[in-house]
């Protein structure tokens, strides 16, 4: 695995840890407002990486001729839906904003199934990563050097609200600042694992990436319909999620169209 590779891996990781380092310079309680800004953005840039960085070469790389080339867009992107699906049933976890767990009954603590929640929807971030850099690793003439970096500069833009939302609820609710720094580390410590998985993964069915790539799309797009979309709009300031998510999305696009 060459060094570009691996930064671009540790790109999007990093993100997440400036983000969580918020708690060492922020107020304890970060205002509902606020939050629904940071989650519409970062919805914004999971919406349009699903799409430019991953959908489109999806098609483009696809071995199917003609029309033909959106069928392993089309079932990699199901099956990513469907496996974010298991995760959400499987997995216990608490979303900002609710009081109610989902997932499977359990007696962990409200702060654990906190970051679990932000752990499921970091993992297909690491997939999308790993996929790309995959592309790249295997010659995909589609998937270039800078498009690769676009879309860790992208992750990681994203992950710094990411790690700020969970470390600074964990922090007002009176949790020493250390603990919900490193708690927000935590939760990002799975994208760097799903990118290496997703490579290694690729490497052994080189000509299922088109699948993979659409795979990762899938298991984004069900974070942002299911998760943030729901927090950025319910209850007051639903217009400051909605033009974050704009920013977001304008921010992705242009990231992919210009560097890739």
């Amino acid at each position: 695995m060459s060094f570009e590779v691996i930064y671009n891996i540790l790109i999007p990781f990093l993100g997440t840890s400036l983000g969580a380092a918020c708690v060492y310079f922020m107020r304890d309680r970060m205002s509902e407002k606020l939050q629904k800004g940071l989650t519409g953005f970062a919805a914004g840039i999971m919406m349009a990486a699903s799409i430019w960085s991953l959908l489109i070469p999806a098609m483009e790389d696809s071995a199917l001729p003609g029309k033909m080339s959106v069928i392993p867009a089309a079932v990699g992107f199901c099956l990513g839906i469907l496996f974010l699906l298991l995760l959400d049933i499987l997995i216990p976890h608490l979303h900002q904003f609710s009081t109610e767990a989902e997932g499977i009954h359990s007696n962990l603590k409200k702060t654990t199934m906190l970051v679990l929640a932000v752990t499921i929807h970091n993992f297909p971030e690491g997939m999308a990563v790993g996929v790309v850099c995959a592309g790249f690793l295997y010659g995909y003439e589609n998937i270039t050097a800078m498009g690769m970096l676009a879309l860790s500069l992208g992750i990681a833009i994203q992950n710094f609200p990411e790690g700020a939302i969970i470390s600074m609820p964990l922090r007002a609710e009176g949790m020493g600042k250390h603990k919900a720094f490193a708690l927000g580390i935590l939760s990002g410590v799975v994208e760097p694992i799903g990118a290496v998985l997703t490579i290694l993964a690729a490497g052994i069915a080189v000509p299922a990436l088109p699948y993979l790539l659409s795979f990762a799309a899938g298991a984004m797009i069900y974070v942002i319909v299911e998760e943030l979309i729901p927090e950025m709009s319910q209850g007051k300031h639903s217009n400051v999620g909605t033009l974050a998510f704009s920013g977001g999305f304008t921010c992705m696009m242009i990231l992919d169209v210009v560097l890739g």
